[in-house]
């Protein structure tokens, strides 16, 4: 059975940092695609950022280029989420995501975290 728990969130004011974790079990991160996600209340999942085989191949929303930075620990079976110079924007549930290719689109992910909050003030 796959599971994702994120840690990391929080609040921080713009301009600030913060680094997400997302540990996996019964899924090998570094042999597929894993994902950061987020969602704001009224609005659609947005895909924010990608990695595949072990973080070889990566993708980026282009709000985040730039500031963002996914990365994989192979050893621990664990991604994350590097966010800098964050601004109020960036306040979301962020949620980590498994699936089989590269993609930022929410319907290429089988398996989904819990969530954890950002917010940006």
């Amino acid at each position: 059975q796959v599971q994702l728990v994120e840690s990391g969130g929080g609040s921080v004011q713009a301009g600030g940092s913060l680094r997400l974790s997302c540990a996996a079990s019964g899924y090998t991160v570094s042999s597929y695609c894993m994902a950061w996600f987020r969602q704001v209340p009224g609005r659609e999942r947005e895909g924010v950022a990608s990695a595949y085989a072990g973080g070889r191949t990566t993708s980026y929303a282009d709000s985040v280029k730039g500031r963002f930075t996914i990365s994989q620990d192979n050893a621990k079976n664990s991604v994350y989420l590097q966010m800098n110079s964050l601004k109020p924007e960036d306040t979301a549930m962020y949620y980590c995501a498994a699936g089989w290719r590269l993609s930022l689109e929410s319907g290429a992910f089988d398996y989904w975290g819990q969530g954890t909050q950002v917010t940006v003030s």
